[in-house]
């Protein structure tokens, strides 16, 4: 692909595509972001998880209201993808949108689009830093919980939280409780127990939520999932995201976006978590925590 995307290999409806057209221009994906996807870490050319990710992606096609996942179709594109060449760690991104239809929310019944792209990313690292940021996530709204193509609040927070000096943002949701990151869901560590928002806070059911929720439990280590103040990350021993790139990453830096206008002249203000420093390392869960989601993800990648 050109513009500096040479490395990622791309399929699209039943072939490999490079620079040529590959949409219609009328896609719903496109055109209202009427679609889904679901992105999984490939470890020596093997998609981890892939369960576990299509699972998901069935939920969120019926909270759409799109047909149901044509799994066959699907791992077309997977293997067509992986088998383009040696992938000892990647990103790997499968998308469904509605197909083409009209220019408005309605849709045209009719066959689905499907995309799968692959690429080689580095190695995740084992710290991180974050910004909390002043937008809400809607624990109520049409798409809660839903992993959909309309990423648009994402992006604009993730810009706020790099403006910051973090790497990624974390929202609180229209209650002001804690939500979840652009692309992560969040940990925190209180007096040696481990918590982490409730599904009812609204954030995305991330796969390496469940999967480190589950493997700590059976490790005897008490997790919590709980509707949780935005003021616990002031009070928080350590604090965690975890992502299907990032596996289980220490938060070591807390920033403050600042204070943001909406469309509607309304300004935001800034958060009133405190930025601090958490700890110049994993701490001692979050190591364990790392240790036990690397033993348990190599000894299957299909858990």
């Amino acid at each position: 692909m050109a513009d500096g995307s040479a490395q990622v290999r791309v399929w699209v409806d039943g072939r490999i595509v490079g620079d040529e057209p590959a949409f219609s221009a009328l896609d719903h994906g496109i055109t209202v972001g009427d679609g889904v996807f679901e992105t999984g870490k490939v470890v020596d050319g093997v998609l981890f998880a892939a369960s576990r990710h299509h699972a998901r992606m069935e939920r969120s096609l019926a909270g759409l209201g799109l047909p149901a996942l044509d799994r066959e179709r699907l791992q077309e594109g997977i293997d067509a993808v992986l088998a383009l060449g040696p992938l000892p760690f990647g990103r790997l991104r499968y998308t469904v949108t509605a197909g083409p239809g009209p220019l408005g929310s309605d849709r045209t019944p009719g066959r689905a689009t499907y995309l799968v792209t692959a690429s080689e990313v580095p190695h995740p690292p084992t710290e991180t830093s974050v910004a909390v940021v002043p937008w809400a996530r809607n624990e109520v709204g049409a798409l809660a919980g839903l992993k959909t193509t309309s990423y648009a609040d994402n992006v604009v927070a993730l810009a706020a939280a790099k403006r910051a000096g973090a790497a990624e943002a974390l929202l609180p949701n229209t209650t002001g409780a804690l939500c979840e990151g652009t692309g992560s869901n969040v940990f925190v560590v209180v007096d040696g127990v481990v918590l982490t928002p409730s599904l009812a806070s609204g954030p995305l059911a991330g796969v390496t939520r469940e999967l480190t929720i589950e493997w700590l439990r059976d490790e005897g280590v008490d997790v919590v999932e709980d509707v949780l103040p935005m003021t616990i990350l002031d009070d928080a021993d350590e604090v965690w995201i975890t992502s299907s790139v990032r596996d289980v990453c220490a938060v070591t830096r807390i920033e403050v976006s600042g204070p943001a206008t909406l469309g509607t002249g309304v300004t935001l203000p800034a958060p009133t978590v405190t930025p601090r420093v958490v700890g110049d390392g994993p701490g001692p869960m979050a190591r364990f925590a790392q240790d036990v989601f690397a033993r348990r993800s190599a000894a299957d990648m299909d858990p």
